[in-house]
């Protein structure tokens, strides 16, 4: 099951982040900066990591909030599949942050040219995922 804590911060933040870009009035955006510090407050205490981590990680964009999107490619070859080795150190699929000026296709040939020196030609989408409604743990944007 969802946190709710995490809904209701990631709720105000958004509501924070529209507030701050479109508002005019200095008393609004003094309001909007409020509800965006303590968004960053919730998660903070709930998740019990530093303020300023969380403030880093979870309200560090501008603008108009919208969801984040990952892009993955299934590569096989032989029935071989191609993994990579994240940061943390794991295996995954290559990928990553598509570019907001590129195609799906476009990021998807960038990523994997990029992760592991091989030309790719995508063929079709297999899957669309919400993170958040399907992964184990939660993060704090929506992708």
């Amino acid at each position: 099951m969802r946190a709710r804590w995490l809904e209701w911060a990631q709720e105000m933040l958004s509501i924070a982040q529209a507030g701050l870009e479109y508002s005019k009035n200095p008393f609004d955006l003094e309001r909007y900066e409020k509800l965006r510090k303590l968004s960053v407050e919730i998660v903070a205490q709930h998740a019990d990591l530093p303020l300023e981590s969380v403030e880093q990680l979870f309200a560090s964009d501008a603008g108009y909030q919208t969801p984040k999107v990952d892009v993955r490619a299934v590569v096989h070859q032989d029935e071989r599949l191609l993994l990579v080795r994240e940061r943390d150190g794991e295996w995954a699929l290559p990928g990553g942050w598509a570019e907001p000026r590129l195609s799906l296709r476009e990021n998807v040939v960038k990523e994997v040219l990029e992760e592991s020196g091989m030309q790719v030609r995508p063929r079709k989408v297999v899957a669309i995922l919400d993170r958040n409604r399907h992964a184990g743990d939660v993060y704090p944007y929506s992708v």
